[in-house]
């Protein structure tokens, strides 16, 4: 069916809490041309702090996600390889995953998203002394998506036992890598997703890639 049907309206994805009206930002009205268990397109009529007559905007609403950057005793962060049908390709990128389950999480229920999908993508989970840092979230491409995610640093981590990965996962390899062969791969464009870039970018801001904070 075409998008501008209303029959095309599947189910709602409901708008994010970060993202609302004030300080100068009204919503006039939106007209939703489609829907479905995992994002929503919508036309939205704003207007802005700057502009009197409301612009038209076509609009992505996503679920919220989680993205964990798991790091080892040894200071190693473990990335997956999954296949990315959007973009024909294979590629490593850190764990991660969409909060399906809840439409508002709170921070307990985020947490507990970002441990079922480490579990789940790389088979590992956190050391008894480990932690679960929380690093803030992020707009993944704002020029036409509310969609963000929560950025995880899981430390120190172990592989789970008895793991079997799910057969259904488009994940076709798990491994370790050092910071110097990570910030390598950036370099030679071999990661190229913006959820790892930007963990990587967070991390970096943080301390977090020092060999005195890992």
């Amino acid at each position: 069916m075409p998008l501008g049907t209303a029959a095309a309206t599947v189910s709602h994805v409901k708008q994010s809490k970060l993202v609302r009206d004030d300080e100068g930002w009204e919503t006039i009205s939106s007209d939703r041309h489609f829907g479905n268990a995992h994002l929503e397109v919508v036309t939205d009529y704003v207007r802005t702090p700057t502009r009197v007559i409301p612009r038209a905007w076509t609009v992505v609403h996503r679920k919220a996600a989680v993205i964990i950057a798991p790091m080892t005793r040894a200071g190693k962060i473990i990335l997956i390889r999954q296949e990315r049908i959007p973009i024909r390709s294979t590629i490593w990128e850190l764990p991660s995953g969409q909060i399906d389950k809840v439409v508002e999480p709170d921070q307990k229920e985020i947490k507990a998203v970002a441990l079922s999908e480490l579990r789940e993508e790389a088979g590992y989970e956190l050391a008894k002394d480990g932690h679960l840092i929380g690093l803030g979230h992020y707009f993944s491409s704002s020029g036409f998506t509310d969609e963000h995610g929560y950025f995880f640093l899981a430390r120190p981590v172990e592989p789970c036992a008895g793991y079997v990965r799910d057969e259904t996962e488009s994940i076709v390899d798990c491994r370790e890598f050092s910071i110097e062969e990570l910030r390598l791969m950036i370099t030679k464009n071999e990661i190229r997703d913006a959820n790892t870039l930007s963990m990587w970018a967070r991390l970096g801001a943080g301390g977090f890639l020092s060999p005195e904070r890992r």
